[in-house]
């Protein structure tokens, strides 16, 4: 195997590819799109704010990356308009699309709050938004030879229990911790219904996969009530680096040993078992059909 240690050594050229990134400005974001590029592919960086795009832009041009094939495209997961007009420009640039990385994501949010679709923050970033922005690049994904999505969930989905969908823009189900557990337990079971739907049709060159990155020192962590730097730097001994927590990312975007593996969850390069509630097919099924009627 080319795993040691859930480092993905495999040379694969992504020359002609085409792959898209939420939240490639920082941390396992960046470095899963500076790998991508530096394989050949050209990488749409799918980021909030152009400003921070374009920095963390000049840094991979300064690691070799060729920034031809390194392009901005406005998309800001909390806003149902902005994931629209994303992918309305994405179809317009492209015939086709062969890897989709969810990564962005927010993490321990400290107060209640809707976003102007009327959703829970935490939830409408980490849940909706790659739901949708996902169906909306699905047509161009089914184009490519062998189409991939990629989830970035984390291992906190355990966390959760199963999801009460009729209570999860309420701010009485409101905490630091849950939302966002519930909203990754929602990443592993959007994957697994996806993968169902998309054997069903018969589109098997299309696959999709949830992984749990590592516990990883990033700019994710900003939201914590104890986010001191001694805190930090002690625990930073224990994280893995940014680079280090982009290697299952990257493993399920173009490893041949999970060719046409799809729905299932993984951890270190390796697939291992998600939570009880994301193996309730019937769950996912329900999941599924809400996120569509939410997102419109």
């Amino acid at each position: 195997s080319w795993i040691r240690s859930g480092k993905f050594t495999e040379q694969v050229s992504l020359a002609g590819k085409i792959a898209a990134v939420t939240g490639a400005n920082s941390g396992i974001g960046l470095e899963t799109a500076k790998d991508l590029n530096l394989r050949g592919a050209k990488v749409y960086m799918l980021c909030r704010s152009k400003e921070r795009a374009n920095d963390a832009r000049n840094k991979m041009i300064e690691a070799g990356c060729d920034g031809s094939r390194l392009l901005f495209s406005q998309c800001d997961l909390s806003k149902f308009a902005s994931v629209r007009a994303c992918s309305d420009r994405m179809t317009e640039a492209e015939s086709r699309l062969d890897i989709l990385i969810n990564n962005a994501g927010i993490m321990f949010y400290p107060q209640f709050e809707l976003t102007e679709d009327g959703h829970e923050m935490t939830w409408q970033s980490n849940h909706l938004g790659p739901f949708l922005l996902t169906e909306l690049l699905l047509p161009l994904l089914k184009k490519a030879e062998e189409g991939r999505i990629v989830c970035v969930s984390s291992a906190l989905h355990h966390k959760s229990g199963p999801l009460d969908l009729s209570k999860i823009d309420d701010e009485s189900e409101y905490g630091r911790v849950a939302p966002y557990n519930r909203s990754k337990l929602a990443n592993v079971m959007h994957a697994r219904d996806l993968a169902r739907r998309l054997q069903e049709e018969g589109l098997t060159h299309v696959t999709v996969n949830s992984l749990h990155p590592g516990v990883v020192a990033t700019d994710l962590s900003r939201h914590l009530p104890f986010n001191n730097k001694a805190m930090f730097s002690i625990a930073g001994l224990f994280m893995k680096s940014e680079k280090d927590g982009a290697q299952t990312s990257l493993y399920l975007a173009m490893s041949s040993e999970v060719k046409g593996v799809s729905g299932g969850y993984f951890s270190d390069c390796a697939r291992v078992k998600e939570n009880r509630a994301a193996r309730d097919d019937e769950a996912c099924k329900k999941l599924y059909e809400y996120s569509r009627k939410a997102v419109g």
